[in-house]
């Protein structure tokens, strides 16, 4: 990677519509774009997790916007680091990646007092991740 090129992440979860669409979206938020941020589901759902959506909502980030999108092999190309929650073997890998996988607990069918503590740690994990990928100049 050169100075010039943006880190690239991938967030992988089954349906693209909580935990992944969640991190992205801190990730964009947070990196102020320095950061390439992807996400994608091996089955995705029809519409993202409104608990979710409400949840970032109450953080100041919309993402009402978004709408899940099935996992690329291009995507998992294009991208530096691979984060999965939960999607087990569904992730293509290729080596030179660094992945990581994300024990979180899953906000489907939860409402918003379930799906705020997950979101909360979502957060503090993708504050770590920009320490690692964007280390103070």
């Amino acid at each position: 990677m050169t100075a010039t090129e943006k880190p690239s992440v991938l967030f992988v979860c089954v349906h693209n519509a909580g935990r992944s669409q969640m991190a992205a979206a801190f990730l964009s938020h947070l990196s102020e774009g320095r950061i390439e941020v992807r996400s994608a589901g091996s089955a995705p759902a029809d519409s993202v997790n409104p608990a979710a959506v409400e949840a970032m909502k109450e953080v100041g980030i919309d993402m009402s916007a978004e709408i899940p999108k099935v996992l690329t092999t291009e995507a998992v190309q294009d991208s530096d680091v691979v984060i999965t929650m939960g999607c087990g073997d569904a992730c293509p890998f290729f080596p030179g990646k660094r992945y990581e996988d994300w024990k979180l607990e899953d906000p489907a069918g939860q409402g918003i007092d379930g799906v705020r503590p997950i979101r909360d740690e979502i957060r503090t994990r993708i504050e770590q991740l920009i320490a690692e990928l964007l280390p103070a100049s």
